[in-house]
């Protein structure tokens, strides 16, 4: 899956901000300053000054006067809409909301609404400021990311440690990161171990303590004392720098509400131009009594009602807000193209190991067979030391009290197992295959465990045997309970783990359907099949490795513990960071409240609107009510799309 590519050098979160419609509507400001509300100070004022003496009718204020006062009280505000609006033109877009507010605004005064005027310039201003700082603060939680970019390393060079750009640092140096320093590049731990604040990576406050020799990610806080890594990517390729790419890109990919949002503003607006051109003359042919001026005032209140600002900065701030939601809980979308896909997913495959199981072998049972079981674990382990297999180093991890005993004369029967002396003694361990060439007699229970098991003879008797299986994530049980209570009911397990251990895992979290023992094209297969369905929406959960065929393949993919795995962050369409399968509920969540949103935001802006409109057509709304349509109305959306912020997800 191609993505647009940025040049990570241009992404400083102190940068200027500038809002864009995408539509050729740029909404220009940095609303946290407070020098971007002095045009609307000065106007405001001014503005109250100018009714007042209106108002008290004094007798200076009149004529020549009077019109300069609010000119002068409009050039603050109305100035750069004006300028706006003549820089579209040029670049051949004339029905902006720019070009619109100008001829509503100029129009008022050239009827002699001074006061009008300068206010329906004055609010649209001050509702423009308002809705640059919404979605500067809807998007602060991806934004946040960025403020993890290292921007310095100490790199190991010349017998010193000296500070340079991350960029330059190369695969193999040595970098020193010191306590409360961002790590600048991705890398192996060198020195014993390390602490590790992630939260930016992955949403867990909780510290992560790395061994020697385990991965240490690019953006990660060191905790404790001063640590080395040796680096293994460069910055560019490092797990923060893709991720930075993928999140600034993620808003650039449109939902298809958006899309047809702005290209149906495109067709609307010129249609209510031409409308309020309408309003004004037409009646002359109908009316008896037609005064022009009564009827330009209407089209003037149908031209500021016409603007679709609500409609295109509300729905995408909900967007925003979305993505922005979603990042905080540790789930990187890659666009809000795929917040609506996750409303409508109604199938759910998903892959075991690694992703509703932690992917790491661990004893689930010991059976010594006349043997104390910590002498029975010596032998065994004694035989395990001399293989690489990682069932063997799962039964390495079981503690036993004395002095270990040692393996000779160790040697690998193929597909069977080992077979060894330890303390004057011929071991053998490894599958029943191994047991009867050597004719050993296995004890029947074995017969009916499903998972990895290890069986054990000693001096050619058969003295026990350890399982060894795959320990389910915390969260997996509850998130196949809470995917059912979401409404996703057809839920499918693949696995290229043996079809036994598959189904057991499967019954153990209540999935009906469970296939195991396959190949990453079987999957595919599986999937294809269920994608003739028209009515299957499918989601895909995998470890965005070696499913990253059904990744892509499927409506949905999402990619589990996303930050180490380059092929999930090119593949996947939803990364879940922390590794939780939980965190696909809420990511369902998450898409739900922000089409809700959404369409609430719709709804509200038409609704009004069309009443609006109706009212400004029959002379019964005035300037006002027209300037409440649009401002108001935009901000009303706004306050609406904020809450997805506020929002939390059980």
């Amino acid at each position: 899956m191609k993505k647009k590519k940025i040049n990570l050098r241009d992404l400083k979160p102190n940068s200027e901000e500038q809002h864009s419609h995408d539509d050729g509507h740029n909404h220009s400001g940095q609303p946290n300053n407070f020098k971007a509300y002095i045009p609307a100070i000065i106007s405001f004022t001014m503005l109250i000054i100018g009714i007042a003496l209106d108002y008290f009718d004094v007798a200076f204020f009149k004529d020549w006067l009077r019109i300069v006062w609010y000119i002068i009280a409009y050039l603050p505000v109305g100035f750069p809409v004006l300028k706006e609006g003549w820089e579209s033109i040029k670049k051949g877009d004339v029905f902006t909301e720019f070009f619109l507010m100008s001829i509503a605004t100029i129009g008022a005064f050239i009827i002699g609404e001074y006061p009008e005027g300068v206010a329906v310039m004055l609010f649209y201003a001050v509702g423009e400021l308002f809705q640059n700082a919404a979605v500067n603060r809807a998007k602060s939680n991806i934004k946040a990311l960025l403020d993890v970019r290292p921007n310095e390393a100490l790199v190991y060079r010349n017998n010193d440690y000296i500070s340079v750009n991350p960029e330059t640092v190369e695969i193999g140096e040595k970098v020193q990161v010191r306590v409360g320093e961002k790590v600048p590049l991705d890398g192996i731990l060198i020195s014993e171990k390390g602490s590790f604040n992630t939260a930016a990576l992955t949403g867990e406050s909780k510290p992560d303590t790395i061994a020697k020799n385990e991965k240490v990610f690019a953006g990660s806080i060191n905790m404790d004392s001063v640590i080395e890594i040796e680096t293994t990517k460069e910055f560019k390729d490092s797990s923060i720098a893709r991720i930075l790419d993928m999140v600034q890109n993620a808003t650039a990919r449109k939902s298809k509400t958006e899309l047809f949002i702005r290209q149906f503003a495109r067709i609307y607006t010129p249609i209510v131009v031409f409308l309020a051109i309408g309003v004004t003359f037409l009646p002359y042919f109908f009316v008896d009594d037609y005064v022009f001026r009564d009827w330009l005032y209407r089209a003037l209140i149908f031209l500021v009602i016409s603007c679709p600002c609500a409609l295109v900065i509300s729905i995408p701030l909900g967007y925003f807000g979305g993505l922005g939601a979603a990042s905080k809980n540790g789930i990187l979308f890659k666009g809000a193209s795929f917040l609506d896909a996750m409303t409508k997913i109604n199938t759910l495959v998903m892959d075991k190991t690694g992703t509703v199981t932690k992917g790491v072998f661990k004893i689930k049972e010991i059976k010594a067979i006349g043997w104390e079981e910590t002498e029975f674990m010596k032998y065994l382990m004694a035989m395990e030391e001399q293989s690489t297999h990682p069932i063997a180093k799962a039964i390495l991890e079981y503690k036993a009290n004395g002095a270990d005993f040692e393996a000779t004369e160790v040697s690998e029967i193929a597909g069977k197992g080992l077979k060894g002396i330890v303390n004057g003694k011929t071991v053998l361990v490894g599958n029943k295959a191994l047991m009867t060439a050597n004719n050993v007699e296995v004890s029947k229970e074995t017969e009916n465990i499903v998972e990895s098991i290890v069986l054990v003879a000693i001096d050619v008797k058969f003295a026990g045997y350890v399982v060894i299986a795959d320990e389910l994530k915390d969260d997996a049980k509850d998130t196949i309970i809470n995917l059912q209570k979401v409404g996703i009911k057809n839920i499918m397990m693949l696995s290229g783990d043996k079809d036994s251990i598959t189904q057991k895992v499967a019954a153990e979290l209540n999935i009906e359907k469970a296939k195991g023992g396959l190949l990453p094209e079987d999957k595919l297969n599986e999937v294809e099949l269920l994608k003739k369905n028209p009515e299957n929406k499918i989601a895909f959960i995998g470890d965005g490795i070696n499913d990253a065929p059904v990744l892509a393949a499927s409506d949905v993919g999402i990619a589990m513990g996303g930050l180490g795995s380059d092929v999930a962050i090119e593949t996947a369409d939803v990364i879940i960071q922390t590794d939780q399968p939980s965190k696909v509920v809420k990511a369902i969540q998450i898409g739900r409240s922000t089409r809700k949103i959404v369409w609430q935001n719709i709804g509200l802006a038409f609704g009004v609107k069309v009443i609006v409109l109706i009212l400004g057509a029959g002379g019964l709304a005035t300037m006002w009510e027209a300037v409440f349509a649009d401002v108001g109305v935009a901000l009303l959306a706004i306050l609406n799309a904020v809450r997805l912020q506020k929002m939390k997800w059980d």
